[in-house]
């Protein structure tokens, strides 16, 4: 089905006249000198990310898979957290015993914002810049699931961290135009009166558990 914004798109090009350049190959012919690929090596790659977190605020937690309860279990025990929001498709062998975890089956704004935080999976992060990258698919919430709570752990494994923004933003490209939501680090803004000020758009405290 086409889209109201195809087809004005569709009007203009065809107003512009077929011999106008696209707009798709003024963008190829732009010169990108700087670095498109990743030079590190795995772990120093996850160094740089993990470094990048903790300079935002953020707590970073390291991993191996089998031990993905243990993690979280000790991430929510140093938070005093022991009641957490979950996407429905969260693997349940990732949730620890003596913790309650509610899966979100359409819950209403105020329930979300009533919660003590939300855990769940990631798409994609990169290192550079810190970033953890969520398209809001099964495992990884809507979008109102990540940014109402005050609190989100956020899973992300070494496979999904990439090095430099050009290879996220590529990434990126093969998610279908599907609902993005970029995070670096806890929620923060100096817009008033330059003041800085967490919690305004999101989560004001991140953990992030990184699984090798």
């Amino acid at each position: 089905m086409t889209t109201a914004r195809e087809e004005i798109l569709k009007r203009i090009r065809a107003a512009n006249g077929a011999q106008r350049t696209s707009r798709e190959h003024e963008y190829e012919t732009v010169p990108r000198h700087y670095r498109q690929t990743g030079e590190l090596d795995p772990n120093a790659r996850l160094e740089l990310f993990t470094d990048r977190l903790r300079d935002y605020d953020a707590m970073v937690s390291r991993c191996v898979k089998p031990g993905i309860r243990e993690a979280i279990a000790g991430v929510l025990r140093a938070r005093n957290k022991s009641r957490l929001l979950i996407p429905e498709a969260l693997p349940p062998e990732w949730l620890p015993d003596s913790f309650t975890f509610v899966p979100d089956s359409g819950l209403a704004y105020g329930e979300i914002d009533a919660s003590q935080g939300v855990v769940t999976g990631c798409v994609l992060a990169i290192a550079w810049t810190g970033t953890i990258v969520l398209r809001h698919a099964p495992g990884e919430g809507r979008r109102a699931l990540t940014l109402i709570p005050d609190y989100h752990l956020c899973i992300v494994f070494a496979n999904q961290v990439v090095e430099t923004v050009p290879e996220g933003i590529r990434e990126m490209a093969n998610f279908s135009g599907a609902p993005l939501t970029t995070i670096s680090g806890p929620s923060a803004t100096s817009d008033i009166e330059m003041t800085r000020v967490k919690g305004v758009h999101g989560p004001r405290t991140l953990d992030v558990i990184v699984v090798e």
